[in-house]
């Protein structure tokens, strides 16, 4: 199994990025997809996840109404919109496979190798 996280870069604050999830070597659409972000010196924390068809999203507080996840199990990519970012955002964002949802990153199967997101004040 691959997932490969793309799309990071700095940004100004305020700002928009979108980052992408290529999974390979999975049923994509039998998994949850999730993002998590971690910043130098801080836990792994949930960004949000979607479900296998894409019906279902959650977010964490902090980026509702800013982030939006979607999904094409066609191409197997899972996608992060990120809009109106501040520098609070600015994190490593990974994505991640399970085949049922939960925002605890340890029980997450498997891992994409992560992408830099910077926001400038």
């Amino acid at each position: 199994v691959q997932l490969q996280a793309s799309g990071g870069g700095m940004v100004q604050g305020g700002g928009s990025l979108r980052l992408s999830c290529a999974a390979s070597g999975l049923t994509f659409s039998d998994y949850v997809m999730a993002w998590f972000r971690q910043a130098p010196g801080k836990e792994r924390d949930f960004v949000g996840s979607i479900s296998q068809s894409g019906s279902s999203t959650y977010y964490t507080g902090s980026v509702k109404g800013r982030f939006t996840i979607s999904r094409d199990n066609a191409k197997n990519t899972v996608f992060l919109q990120m809009n109106s970012l501040k520098p609070e955002d600015a994190a490593t964002y990974y994505c991640a496979a399970r085949p049922r949802y939960t925002s605890d990153p340890y029980l997450y199967n498997y891992w994409g190798q992560g992408t830099q997101v910077t926001v400038s004040s």
